[in-house]
């Protein structure tokens, strides 16, 4: 992995269940350490850096199932916990989200249900003021009304601080508007790194007659097929221009844009 995170953008990071994107946030956040290679804030360790890690927060996803740690712990505990490693905690904001999202802080962790505790991380990410914050899955289990009510206040709170946040997630689309740059990993290495808007403005699903849809493709070298789907003497492909610029209809085809989603699945399926 050859990665620069940039202050003052909201990151997507995308892959598969398996991928290492909860790792890549573990080592670049110094909870677990590199197996090789160097981690570096400012062009200074993180590992047992104490400086570089009052800048950085990792608000990890909870689970009900294991029987120890943080589950045990009841929400007001487990941020009394966060408070003493994030020396930026703003508490009374910490409060604030905590009656937003109309959460007990008297209730013990493990007896809450799936999307309340994604709200308990997405709690500790905001109030920790961390120059750096990442968030794994901040919206597992959360509706959608809860997930619009999330990514605005991650607007409210990025446009007033100027805080660096990257989210790992698997709902795609709905977030593709709040990313700046989006990282796709895939296979444990990073597969892209780019601006959102300036990448989409480059992906193009075509479909048609197979024998138009290959006598295109053969006259456009510049174009990367990322998938195939074939039915009868049809032929659709998933495509991304190696340069910007509006694709139209031609050559009988139908152009029809990618999704974030869609480019995801794309790149990251098996080119049939």
């Amino acid at each position: 992995v050859d990665l620069t995170i940039e202050e003052g953008k909201i990151y997507g990071l995308i892959g598969r269940n398996g991928a290492g994107k909860t790792t890549l946030l573990s080592v670049i956040s110094a909870q677990n350490p590199a197996s090789s290679g160097e981690a570096l804030l400012d062009g200074k360790q993180i590992w047992e850096n104490e400086k570089a890690l009052s800048d950085i927060c990792f608000s990890r996803e909870l689970s009900g199932n294991t029987i120890n740690g943080a589950n045990n712990l009841k929400v007001k505990d487990y941020l009394k916990y966060a408070q003493c490693f994030l020396p930026h905690w703003d508490d009374k904001y910490a409060n604030e989200l905590l009656s937003h999202f109309q959460i007990n802080k008297k209730q013990q962790i493990n007896k809450l249900s799936k999307g309340m505790m994604s709200m308990v991380t997405i709690v500790v990410a905001l109030a920790s003021k961390a120059k750096y914050t990442f968030l794994d899955e901040p919206t597992a289990g959360l509706d959608v009304v809860a997930r619009n009510d999330f990514y605005k206040l991650l607007i409210e709170e990025y446009t007033e601080s100027g805080r660096t946040f990257v989210i790992s997630t698997h709902i795609i689309d709905e977030a593709s508007d709040v990313f700046e740059e989006v990282i796709i990993i895939k296979d444990k290495k990073i597969a892209l790194k780019e601006n959102t808007t300036e990448l989409l403005e480059r992906a193009y699903h075509l479909s048609g007659n197979e024998e138009d849809v290959d006598k295109y493709l053969s006259e456009n070298p510049d174009v990367e097929v990322l998938d195939t789907q074939k039915m009868g003497r049809s032929k659709g492909v998933s495509v991304l221009m190696k340069t910007s610029g509006k694709l139209d209809k031609t050559h009988n085809l139908s152009v029809q844009p990618l999704t974030l989603q869609n480019l995801f699945a794309a790149m990251c399926g098996e080119v049939r």
